[in-house]
């Protein structure tokens, strides 16, 4: 869908014409349900969130917010450049003053992409919950709470379904705001923890040789099958209100060919924290000991978040951006849809969902800020 359609669209509540003519008392209210599908059709994987930034730059200047995109590298992982495939942050706040209240929420999504479609009751696709839906409900609230006179932002970033890094820039250049309401789908409760991650990267080394002749080398694989039965094994942290960590053996490589003993193996861990890392570290150096080495790659820590009287709660057991974005006030998780159907091929959101959770983010916001 072409960018200049969808953010002079009426159907979703936008409203032709510069940002200098938008006017927020005169705009018609945001249709949640288009601003989604909207969204859901700019194909956004982690590293190519361009578009999406150049398509709420617009849409939300439009709208008579203040808007600011600022860019978000590219890593060497990704393989592109800058300059050919941009990616950014996108923020939006009052023309004067600082925000009270930002609500902030990701714009990438994992792959692979997967059309909007829609039916009577839900919303299909990828980022439907995960979370261009979420971003939209909290544009909807948002704009609600500055009609009624509250001074509130938006944040949008870049590169959460990897490694955080626009919530890190934008972490750099905070608004002062007081709280922050991060989105992601919580089933419309108020999340009161947010488990960690920590991957761990084994790497082990051998000797090729013919396999008819195994004690004429050292296999690298069997080194890591060693290591991986003994993280398997391991009995990790349990915390009665927020439950056990758990582990997840995501990827295994290496060898040559069945009939080569293997000189190079490598696999990758992910570590679902409850609490501080430095225990889970040492015994996960201890099964790797002797047999591979191993690199910590990625750590997000846990975080304990705050209950508010009357919203029901839930315990995340995935990690947010929430880590990353410490200078933008008090963080609260709260969001529409279910992280069971993220990262799948079904993907979905209930209409009636999305449209409480706009009820729900004012609601919080006017809690909090009174």
């Amino acid at each position: 869908m072409n960018i200049d359609s969808m953010e002079s669209n009426p159907e979703i509540g936008s409203m032709p014409g510069s940002p200098s003519h938008a006017d927020a008392e005169v705009l018609a209210p945001i249709d949640p349900i288009a601003l989604t599908r909207a969204l859901v059709e700019i194909e956004s994987t982690t590293y190519h969130e361009g578009e999406a930034g150049d398509f709420l730059e617009s849409f939300l200047g439009n709208r008579g917010w203040a808007v600011e995109k600022t860019a978000v590298p590219q890593p060497a992982e990704s393989g592109r450049s800058d300059h050919a495939d941009p990616r950014w942050n996108v923020y939006a706040g009052p023309k004067t003053g600082k925000p009270d209240l930002v609500f902030s929420t990701h714009i990438d999504t994992v792959p692979p992409y997967i059309p909007f479609r829609e039916d009577a009751d839900f919303l299909y696709g990828r980022g439907v919950c995960d979370a261009k839906g979420i971003a939209a409900a909290q544009i909807a609230a948002a704009e609600r709470l500055r009609a009624q006179g509250f001074s509130v932002g938006l944040l949008f970033v870049s590169g959460e379904e990897r490694d955080s890094a626009g919530a890190k820039v934008a972490n750099e250049q905070p608004k002062g705001s007081r709280f922050l309401i991060n989105g992601e789908p919580t089933d419309n409760r108020l999340a009161l923890a947010s488990k960690g991650a920590l991957r761990a990267v084994f790497t082990a080394t051998g000797t090729m040789a013919h396999s008819a002749y195994p004690e004429l080398g050292e296999s690298a694989v069997h080194k890591l099958v060693e290591v991986m039965a003994r993280v398997l094994a391991l009995d990790l942290p349990i915390d009665e209100e927020i439950g056990p960590s758990t582990l997840n053996v995501g990827l295994i490589q290496g060898g040559r060919a069945p009939n080569v003993i293997a000189d190079h193996a490598e696999a990758q861990v992910l570590i679902r924290l409850i609490g501080d890392s430095a225990s889970t570290r040492a015994a996960i150096e201890r099964c790797a000991e002797g047999l591979a080495e191993v690199n910590f790659t990625l750590e997000i820590p846990f975080v304990r978040l705050r209950a508010v009287e009357g919203f029901p709660t839930m315990i995340a057991k995935f990690t947010t951006d929430i880590p990353q974005l410490s200078n933008w006030g008090q963080p609260l998780l709260l969001g529409p849809g279910s992280i069971h159907v993220a990262h799948t091929p079904h993907e979905k959101l209930a209409k009636r969902e999305l449209l409480e959770a706009i009820d729900l983010y004012v609601s919080l916001a006017r809690q909090l800020l009174s």
